[in-house]
């Protein structure tokens, strides 16, 4: 029986759920909750807090009649809240010298609020971009972007130290995921199912490229009794990963993938040909105009298509696109809007075939799941579309796509 392989790509998007599907501390909390846990270690020390750095400047010092016992719960203050908390109800009683002072706005912006994503700092910058837009002011966008350049770097370092340095990229705990990324080939039954994940018109594109094998090849002259072909399609795996860390990397790796499968749209962590792209993207807002205007090149610093020009990944991601239809995973990202123009120009392209959804599960203390983000996702995704049609198209439904696979990577 000969073989009527067709082929189309699989473009799997990695948003930071991927690594927290991982077990890997990558939440925005994680990360500023480990500044302020930090500042809060104390060591039974007389001095308190004296912290001194780009961000703040603390010290609390107790006078004698203050009884450091009784407060050894401050070895216990996790977070920015816990710590304002402490220091004002002690301030209060005026037991010493307390001083905490923010140098860096912007961290305290985000320190204060109740922020959760990493989509939510981003678009936290935007709205400060377009607060220092209409005051017309200067100097205040080039300390905001001061600001954010410093948080960026603090990041970068958080990830490396607790991320990069403390987990190990297990091929035994990833077995989940690599039964997923391995299913590339599809015939008979399988073949069915996967076409019930794309529209009408795109199951007869399908079909049309079946027949136009099965007809190139019996213009050959080789022409086999009636039946004798087996339709299968075959997907090419890409990553476009929106992460900093190395985790899709080490699946490339596993999976035995090319080095252009790999696309690191947003940079990788201490890698100078390949920075870390932290910033806005959502070029269709109808104030984005009104920045552009104030012909000022500050306003557009950390606007993410001109970082995307350093290097070569938004090209590469246009010739994929191009190059032939796609569906698309969603693993892990929330398509929030600070990465709309590039998640508008992969949706609404005409390759894009369908767009599958890994949502995330919540459970509670005794395993039943509770509620999920597939809605959630959709209407972000929906954002992204000018064309509501081709959008309510291209999601695949519920039914059909599954929950993200939860795992925990060891220690190293």
């Amino acid at each position: 029986m000969r073989k009527a392989i067709i082929n189309m790509n699989r473009l799997v998007i990695i948003g930071n759920g991927f690594d927290l599907a991982h077990g890997l501390p990558t939440k925005y909390s994680d990360f500023i909750n480990d500044y302020w846990k930090n500042v809060c270690d104390t060591k039974g020390t007389k001095t308190i807090i004296n912290k001194n750095d780009e961000f703040v400047t603390i010290i609390c010092k107790f006078g004698h009649s203050y009884n450091l016992s009784e407060y050894k719960a401050i070895d216990d203050l996790k977070s920015y809240e816990e710590l304002n908390n402490f220091i004002g109800r002690n301030a209060e009683k005026k037991y010493g010298e307390f001083v905490m002072e923010f140098k860096n706005l912007f961290f305290k912006k985000i320190s204060e609020d109740s922020i959760q994503n990493w989509v939510d700092i981003e678009n936290e910058y935007y709205k400060l971009l377009k607060e220092c837009v209409k005051q017309n002011n200067n100097y205040k966008i080039i300390k905001l972007n001061k600001e954010f350049e410093q948080v960026k770097g603090l990041l970068e370092k958080y990830l490396l130290k607790n991320v990069e340095e403390k987990y190990d990229f297990s091929k035994d705990s990833v077995e989940e995921f690599v039964e997923i990324f391995n299913k590339c080939y599809y015939e008979k039954h399988e073949l069915d199912r996967f076409l019930t994940e794309l529209s009408n018109r795109d199951v007869q594109v399908i079909k049309d490229r079946f027949d136009k094998f099965e007809k190139e090849f019996l213009s050959l002259g080789d022409i086999p009794k009636q039946g004798l072909f087996k339709d299968e399609l075959s997907l090419d795996t890409y990553f476009l990963s929106f992460n900093y860390t190395t985790t899709v990397f080490n699946y490339s790796k596993l999976l035995g993938l090319d080095l252009d499968s790999l696309n690191e749209i947003h940079g990788r962590l201490d890698d100078k040909s390949n920075p870390i792209n932290f910033g806005f993207g959502d070029e269709m807002d109808k104030q984005y105009q009104e920045i552009e205007e104030k012909n000022d090149n500050e306003y557009l610093k950390n606007i993410k298509s001109f970082q995307y020009l350093h290097t070569s990944n938004y090209k590469r991601l246009l010739d994929l696109i191009d190059s032939d239809i796609y569906q698309v995973y969603i693993m892990g990202h929330s398509c929030g809007l600070s990465d709309r123009t590039l998640l508008n120009t992969v949706f609404e392209h005409n390759n894009c075939r369908s767009i599958k959804i890994f949502y995330h599960e919540t459970k509670d203390e005794h395993g039943k799941i509770v509620k999920d983000n597939y809605t959630e996702i959709t209407q972000n995704i929906s954002r992204h579309f000018n064309k509501k049609k081709l959008m309510r198209e291209k999601i695949v439904n519920k039914t059909l796509c599954q929950p993200l696979p939860q795992i925990q990577l060891p220690l190293k």
